[in-house]
């Protein structure tokens, strides 16, 4: 339901308050009213800033060098000794393998056969005490014998002998002299040294040679300048006046931009709706002061849906403060949850339908 700032109200508001109060002059029955305050008027000029001043840049060129390329001696020449062997031939060699000899046959012996007597005991005599007498009166037996004197012949023996008829003697053959050969190799050629000439070696080295060293040169870099744009206050506002408006205006009106979930940002549908529905209202009613009011559902946490409600807000005042709307007509508002328009609050189960019905974005023409 729609409130309407009447003339009765506005006065039964005057006598209840304060009789002082600024109100409308001549108010009609079932008109409504905002305060309006005249804006200041600017002119935009240009003025043209020095944003970075001229000075002195070096610029610096690094050394130029070119490829040379040079012979150089790496091994000085020399000399080396070189052997040459000595060079041999074969030569035949006779030699005696076997010298002349003889060989000696031995003839043995001859033997006859023969026989020797020899004396093996030589003739010899002895006393021998005789037998005892057999009319011996002595009690010693040996008182009644006699000795005797008894002589005993040689004894001989016959031994075999050989004779020798012929003794041994030897005759001897002569054995041949045994001669052999072997090659022997001889000096042809002694062995002998030759001096030879090592040339010199040489290789090809490049080197880079300096042509010209770093230098620096001075390159003056201009100042650059920016044009900037400016408001110039050519006729001072601030005079407050009541002025007319359709009542429906200080009411709240849907703004009907769909955001983006969790985004603040104007698409160009929505810039589209801005500058059909709020701009002709900013510019028919001159003075005016506009409210833009954003609010979000239940869900979510309190302190997001307050910060993205305000975002909302903002990035509408922000385009219309790019299409030349003057600042001291606009607010932004996030309410975030706290003025939903049905009963789905946090814990109230609800169709979708419903939480879109308080996701919403609002404006309305308040006092300035």
């Amino acid at each position: 339901m729609k409130k309407i700032i009447s003339l009765t109200f506005l006065m039964l508001l005057g006598t209840i308050a304060i009789n002082a109060q600024d109100l409308p002059a001549n108010p009609e029955p079932g008109k409504c009213y905002v305060r309006c305050t005249t804006p200041d008027i600017y002119e935009n000029q240009t003025v043209e800033v020095q944003v970075t001043p001229a000075y002195k840049k070096l610029k610096t060129f690094p050394a130029t060098f070119e490829t040379q390329t040079e012979k150089v001696l790496v091994k000085e020449a020399s000399k080396k000794l070189v052997v040459i062997p000595a060079k041999y031939a074969t030569e035949t060699v006779t030699f005696v393998k076997k010298q002349q000899a003889s060989t000696l046959k031995v003839i043995p012996a001859k033997f006859g056969t023969g026989s020797e007597t020899i004396e093996i005991k030589p003739a010899y005599a002895q006393w021998e005490l005789g037998a005892p007498a057999p009319d011996c009166a002595s009690s010693n037996p040996d008182d009644c014998r006699y000795w005797c004197y008894k002589g005993y012949p040689a004894d001989f023996t016959t031994v075999s002998v050989q004779t020798l008829s012929t003794d041994a003697s030897t005759t001897s053959s002569p054995i041949a002299e045994q001669t052999s050969s072997y090659k022997k190799r001889v000096v042809s050629e002694p062995a002998r040294v030759v001096e030879e000439e090592i040339p010199a070696e040489y290789s090809t080295i490049t080197k880079t040679i300096m042509v010209k060293d770093a230098y620096s040169e001075e390159v003056v870099v201009p100042a650059t300048y920016k044009t900037v744009s400016k408001e110039v206050l050519t006729q001072k506002g601030g005079l407050t006046t009541w002025k007319e408006v359709e009542c429906s205006l200080v009411e709240y009106s849907a703004l009907p931009i769909n955001w983006n979930l969790g985004s603040a940002t104007l698409t160009s549908q929505a810039k589209s709706i801005i500058d059909t529905r709020l701009m002709p209202v900013l510019n028919s009613n001159a003075g005016a002061k506009m409210e833009i009011a954003s609010h979000t559902d239940s869900r979510g946490s309190k302190s997001s849906n307050k910060s993205l409600s305000e975002r909302r807000a903002q990035a509408v005042v922000t385009y219309l403060l790019s299409k030349g709307v003057n600042a001291s007509r606009l607010v932004a508002n996030g309410y975030g949850e706290n003025r939903l328009k049905n009963r789905c609050a946090d814990g109230v189960s609800c169709t979708e339908r419903q939480h879109a019905s308080n996701r919403r974005t609002e404006f309305r023409l308040i006092n300035n």
